[in-house]
């Protein structure tokens, strides 16, 4: 199946048990169409750049995926549909990295790091 990799920030009145239900309930909806959720990690709440929706602040949150089209289609869709889910964005990737994602790394871990 293909590999997915997804970030979804939701409203910043949430709170963080809130926000980190969101991740379940939509990997429930993976698993509820043929999918698994492969891993997940909550980054907290983080100021954005710009105002979405009159806030300043979101909830962050990034889930890793292997899942056939139509269950990642679906879950994009009751996101979107979702009141507290401001922002989507999926990517499809070869394959998931080992470890910890970028932003949950210490800075002094990131520089190590071999750019392509």
């Amino acid at each position: 199946m293909p590999l997915y990799e997804h970030v979804f920030i939701s409203r910043q009145d949430l709170s963080n048990t809130q926000a980190e239900g969101l991740i379940e309930h939509f990997g429930a909806v993976l698993a509820d169409n043929g999918g698994k959720l492969v891993e997940h990690e909550y980054w907290g709440l983080k100021t954005m750049a710009y105002k979405i929706n009159k806030n300043r602040k979101g909830h962050y949150a990034f889930l890793r995926s292997d899942s056939p089209a139509p269950a990642v289609q679906e879950m994009e869709r009751l996101m979107r549909l979702h009141d507290d889910v401001m922002r989507v964005l999926t990517i499809k990737v070869d394959e998931h990295e080992e470890g910890p994602s970028a932003q949950m790394q210490k800075r002094d871990e990131r520089e190590r790091r071999p750019r392509n």
